[in-house]
């Protein structure tokens, strides 16, 4: 199935409300199952966030997450510390591909009891919930932020609570700090110095309600679409200027590309910058916002700007090497794009050809980067139901912004 996208008047304007952040909601998942007197409100509708929940309450032995990366990672630490059960985690013959050893080798040098059901270092596993006692681990600090929140999630629930010492740089630190935020705030210890994360033990909290800010990732696609677009002012709801998403640094990027942001009463609303004209090149470190990559890959090429984007080693073991698929499918519109393990380089933009249909490899991320460009040319989009992972609605919020749509 593929979806012809494309907008008649290439004005883009309204108001819509999005879903709340899939990172938060999938910490706040897994602490509510540690800790019942959490309540939550504004939680995502994301394929993520229900397939989480869903395998926290299932009563099976397998538990299957499909393609959602964040719910293998937290079950995995979230069944390993529940005494006396024992299940086996699986999910999609691409998640079957994704790495997961560090994790296992984390949670097992505390004392958990996973095993590998197939190939070494990847799911499916063999999990034996047991109490974990000892309480310090050592880790890369340059690995997926995913294996260190999983980590830190669980740590108010040990014994003696957990010290993280992280080695070397570390990447995506804005996704440790938004777990680290949330624990603070729900009442438990925990501590984060840039190399360190140390986390005190709770055997319970107070009750406390949580309303999930809107996600910040989502609103990327909207930031594209008001870049692209020749006239357009947009309102997007329920969102915080003190944010504990990274994503949120979308506000000054796409300053570069023209979109001004003003928040009020609790939204904010996008605008194009008055007089602007677009740059010949844009040069960013993503290592803190690497899922933003994608829609600023996609934007420049739009708007016919050179970039080179930098920090996207952990795009190589996303939903697909998502450095490869972009490079792919922006040269199939007429780019030349050049990547290395971690960087990707818009070289020459060019002139965008038509009617292109755009792979998303089973990646809810390809389908919404490349949306926005159907305000420049018609643009078909294939297996578009894949946004379902983050975004369900997200092809009901263009309607609203009068993008035509054709299913064919």
């Amino acid at each position: 199935m593929k979806l012809k996208l494309f907008h008649p008047t290439k004005v883009a304007k309204g108001e819509l409300t999005i879903t709340g952040s899939k990172s938060e909601s999938n910490r706040l998942l897994i602490l509510q199952a540690l800790y019942p007197q959490i309540k939550i409100e504004n939680i995502s509708s994301s394929d993520d966030s229900n397939v989480t929940l869903s395998g926290l309450k299932s009563n099976g032995r397998i538990i299957d997450i499909h393609h959602a990366g964040t719910a293998m990672r937290f079950l995995t630490a979230y069944y390993a510390v529940q005494q006396g059960r024992e299940v086996v985690l699986t999910g999609s013959k691409r998640m079957q591909e994704r790495p997961i050893k560090l994790l296992v080798e984390a949670l097992n040098s505390i004392g958990a009891d996973i095993r590998y059901e197939r190939k070494a270092g990847f799911p499916p596993l063999i999990i034996k919930g047991k109490e974990l006692s000892e309480n310090r681990i050592g880790l890369p600090a340059n690995i997926s932020s995913q294996y260190i929140s999983a980590l830190m999630l669980i740590a108010p629930s040990l014994k003696n609570g957990l010290v993280i010492e992280l080695i070397g740089e570390t990447t995506s630190v804005p996704y440790i700090q938004m777990t680290q935020s949330i624990l603070n705030q729900l009442g438990f210890e925990a501590a984060f110095d840039g190399s360190q994360i140390t986390i005190k033990a709770a055997e319970a909290i107070e009750e406390n309600i949580w309303k999930v800010e809107s996600d910040w990732s989502s609103a990327s696609y909207f930031y594209s679409v008001v870049a692209l677009a020749e006239e357009s002012e947009i309102t997007l709801s329920s969102y915080f200027e003190e944010s504990m998403q990274g994503d949120s640094a979308l506000v000054k990027i796409y300053e570069q590309m023209g979109v001004e942001t003003t928040f009020f009463d609790g939204k904010i609303k996008l605008s194009k910058t008055p007089g602007f004209s677009p740059p010949t090149y844009v040069s960013l470190d993503l290592k803190n916002t690497p899922d933003l990559a994608q829609t600023i890959a996609v934007t420049c090429l739009g708007l016919n700007i050179g970039c080179k984007l930098t920090g996207l080693h952990t795009l190589k073991i996303k939903e697909t090497d998502r450095l490869v698929a972009l490079k792919v499918e922006m040269e199939k519109l007429g780019a030349q794009v050049e990547i290395t393990d971690k960087t990707l380089e818009l070289i020459h933009p060019g002139t965008i050809k038509e009617n292109i249909s755009i792979e998303t490899y089973n990646d809810h991320r390809m389908a919404m980067a490349f949306a926005p460009l159907g305000l420049l040319v018609p643009i078909n989009i294939k297996n578009p139901d894949v946004v379902s992972k983050s975004y369900p609605s997200f092809w009901d919020d263009l309607k609203k912004i009068k993008f035509d749509q054709d299913i064919f």
